[in-house]
């Protein structure tokens, strides 16, 4: 008698392994994936524009010279403005050819100075007093990192709560009883004006060097929270 149940002792202890894996299974059960978004309108806070200085000369040396005598002279009353940041950017020189290429004839250079402030019409008036011996290769507007994050700290706590009002629905959708959270994941970003807009502005200061000023519409930009995150219905 004892000899035929054996053979039933390893088929019980097989089935008795395989619940940990069933109840894993079921534990995946209902999982749902949602997405919920929180987003509002911030204005900018920033301004950055770039000048330049471009001349061409037979002489490199004398052309270098000419251009950093150039972007000093801009760097120094830049400096006299309160709250005006001054940063160089790039610079670089190339050979300018005739006889198809066959012989250099000249040398070009062009070199870059970097300006920000939060104080638009400061920037602006400075920007159009350097137009004497530079050019506005680009003008756009930004969030300040100290006013995005604010922002965007405000808006967690709605991405939070609308992710929680999604799942609720999800929840009511599929006959559940409840749900539990598995996991969630949150992010932010943040929309750039279009491009058209900073270059016509750029273009508009541009063609008035010595003239004041233009005013000034430095737009907005959307920034968004969002919340990512996988639920599990508990079904009645």
């Amino acid at each position: 008698m004892l000899r035929r149940l054996r053979p039933a002792i390893p088929l019980v202890l097989a089935a008795l392994a395989s619940l940990p894996a069933l109840a894993e299974d079921s534990s995946r059960y209902n999982r749902i994936s949602l997405h919920a978004e929180a987003s509002r309108e911030i204005a900018h806070d920033l301004m950055r524009v770039t000048l330049y200085a471009e001349a061409q000369h037979k002489d490199p040396g004398q052309l270098a010279g000419d251009i950093t005598r150039t972007l000093n002279g801009a760097v120094e009353r830049a400096r006299q403005v309160a709250g005006v940041k001054v940063s160089l950017g790039n610079r670089n020189s190339y050979p300018v050819y005739e006889d198809q290429g066959r012989r250099i004839v000249a040398w070009r250079e062009r070199a870059e100075l970097r300006l920000e402030s939060a104080d638009f019409a400061a920037l602006s008036q400075l920007s159009a007093d350097l137009l004497g011996e530079l050019r506005i290769a680009d003008m756009r507007f930004a969030i300040a990192d100290a006013t995005r994050k604010k922002g965007e700290d405000a808006l967690l706590q709605d991405a939070v709560q609308a992710f929680g009002e999604r799942a609720q629905l999800a929840t009511r959708a599929l006959g559940g009883s409840g749900y539990k959270l598995v996991s969630l994941n949150l992010g932010s970003s943040g929309v750039v004006p279009p491009p058209f807009a900073r270059v016509a502005m750029a273009k508009t200061l541009d063609h008035e060097a010595g003239a004041p000023a233009p005013e000034i519409e430095a737009g907005s930009s959307q920034v968004s929270v969002s919340a990512d995150g996988v639920i599990e219905v508990q079904m009645p």
